[in-house]
Formats: structure tokens, C-alpha cells, sequence
């Protein structure tokens, strides 16, 4: 199930990370790693993981490879999350509705 590769790649703080940095722009590696203390076959590792979970795509150009956010991956972050969107609002209606009949 690609919803249990994706919250498993995300669950590591440091391809949340990662992550986090590439919703910013596209970038190579070497540009991912500034600011981290990581190895470079660490980061090659994270990317890895985050490419597998439909999370993060490249972009070969020559010798050089660029990481971007994949829209796809997302996508499927959005799907999961709709399911549960619905049942929160009646929820915290109901929550109201009990905090309303317990206030004096």
C-alpha cells in the first residue's frame, strides 16, 4: 500500500527535512545537503526512500541530477486525507455540543 511508503518515508525527520526544502524549488544534492549534517550516501539513501514513496522525482540533466516535489505523491497524500476529512467536522460539532452542556 503506497499510503503505508509514504508515512513511513515521512516519519524520519530528516527526509521530512529533505522534503521540506525541495517544496521550496527543484535541487541537486549537493544543495539538498547544505545546512544538514549528512553524508552524501546518507542524502543518495533519503532520496531513495523519498523517490520509492512517489514523494520526490528527478530530473537528470546531463551528469547532473535536479530532485523536485512529485504533485503525484502528493496527490496521493490528499486522497488519503479526504477520506478522514469528512468525519472531523461532526466530530468537533459534537465536542461543542457536549463542552455547550457541560458549561454551567
Amino acid at each position: 500500500m503506497i499510503e503505508n511508503d509514504i508515512f513511513k518515508a515521512l516519519a524520519d525527520p530528516t527526509r521530512r527535512a529533505i522534503f521540506e526544502k525541495l517544496a521550496s524549488g527543484t535541487m541537486n544534492a549537493s544543495a539538498l545537503r547544505e545546512g544538514m549534517e549528512i553524508s552524501q550516501p546518507a542524502m543518495s539513501q533519503h532520496l531513495a526512500v523519498l523517490r520509492n514513496a512517489k514523494l520526490v522525482r528527478e530530473q537528470r540533466q546531463g551528469r547532473f541530477v535536479n530532485y523536485e516535489v512529485d504533485p503525484d505523491g502528493l496527490a496521493l497524500i490528499a486522497e488519503w486525507l479526504a477520506k478522514y476529512r469528512a468525519y472531523w467536522p461532526a466530530r468537533i460539532d459534537a465536542l461543542k455540543a457536549l463542552l455547550k452542556d457541560m458549561d454551567p
